[in-house]
């Protein structure tokens, strides 16, 4: 995501760029046990399922098992950002959860690249519904069996329901047939979508639209355990292996919080919006907003794409309207966001930027 550019500025000396942070800011836990998510599931059939699959995403899935999972970006043959999806392996073929994305473009890009030799069927998009016990894990479950008395997965722990309706919280009374441990997890109290959004930002997860997009990679985002550099040739296999090789990453995912006040709430409201540029203390570009959630007063936390040469400052300025002006004619002080590494986020491969 290239931002335009402009002469850079020096801050006023008299204007800091220390702001106020709230104790504990990243280290929230949420008192709801379980949360919701919408997603799609793609089901393919046929002896050439994994092998298409394995040439049309990032991960290495052949000689892959039955009651496998494994996690896998699914990219353009740039390496653009499409989405990103687990792949159940199954003895008839694989079944593709696709979230943080547009399924029915994953599902549209594959439809397009199946050959009349393949064997292979690519049944429709189905929407589902993936519940999560909390805390997750830093690690991702490795397995997955089918659901009892219903039609779904177990993936680890999480619940993977194929149905249209969404599963009402609390409340399990037409599900009886699901097995025991299926009843209990979707009668846990739910994770509101302000909670869920900010644990997604504490974490560092990427979504889409703002990170996930025709501008982004997956080493950029966080994702390197999700590619493989070791698998072959693949869509998006040769952009992949320059940014590992050359040191091409040019932009890494990152957190932000910025602390405003009463006189400064119009400000942060005209400035903290995705895609506003940030600029360093010397008013050099540095980066773009990707995520903005305000929490409650005048906190404000979100995510940025912030550039490799402002990968060590610990605090960036939102830039103003008007880029141009020398930051010291600005008639309010400059509005600071204080950047630190997410949680979940996994640096470049050797040689990619790290």
């Amino acid at each position: 995501m290239e931002l335009p550019h402009h002469e850079a500025q020096p801050l006023n000396p008299d204007q800091s760029l220390e702001p106020a942070t709230p104790a504990q800011a990243w280290d929230w836990t949420p008192t709801a046990q379980a949360q919701l998510h919408a997603v799609s599931v793609l089901c393919l059939q046929g002896p050439d399922s994994l092998r298409f699959l394995h040439g049309q995403s990032s991960q290495a899935l052949l000689g892959s098992s039955p009651g496998q999972l494994l996690s896998t970006c699914c990219i353009t043959p740039t390496a653009r950002m499409r989405a990103l999806a687990e792949v159940l392996v199954d003895a008839a073929g694989a079944w593709l959860m696709i979230h943080s994305g547009d399924g029915d473009a994953v599902r549209t890009a594959l439809d397009r690249v199946l050959f009349p030799a393949d064997e292979l069927r690519l049944g429709p998009l189905q929407r589902a519904w993936l519940i999560q016990p909390l805390p997750l894990p830093a690690d991702p479950p490795d397995h997955w069996r089918p659901l009892e008395g219903g039609q779904g997965f177990w993936l680890g722990n999480q619940l993977l329901l194929l149905t249209e309706t969404e599963p009402a919280a609390g409340d399990a009374s037409e599900l009886q047939d699901l097995e025991p441990a299926a009843r209990a997890l979707l009668s846990l109290p739910r994770l509101d979508p302000q909670g869920r959004e900010r644990l997604r930002l504490q974490w560092g997860e990427p979504a889409w639209p703002g990170e996930i997009n025709d501008d982004t990679n997956p080493f950029e985002l966080g994702l390197a355990p999700r590619v493989s550099l070791n698998k072959g040739c693949y869509v998006g296999q040769e952009t992949l292996a320059r940014l590992a090789t050359y040191d091409g990453v040019r932009q890494q995912l990152r957190r932000w919080i910025c602390v405003s006040d009463q006189d400064g709430e119009a400000q942060a409201l005209a400035l903290l919006t995705p895609g506003a540029r940030l600029v360093s203390a010397l008013g050099e570009r540095a980066g773009a907003i990707t995520s903005v959630l305000r929490l409650d007063g005048f906190t404000w936390i979100g995510l940025a794409l912030v550039r490799r040469s402002a990968l060590d400052q610990e605090m960036l300025v939102a830039a103003t309207e008007n880029p141009a002006a020398p930051p010291a004619e600005a008639s309010e002080p400059p509005l600071v966001l204080r950047i630190s590494r997410p949680e979940r986020f996994c640096d470049p491969p050797v040689g990619a930027g790290g």
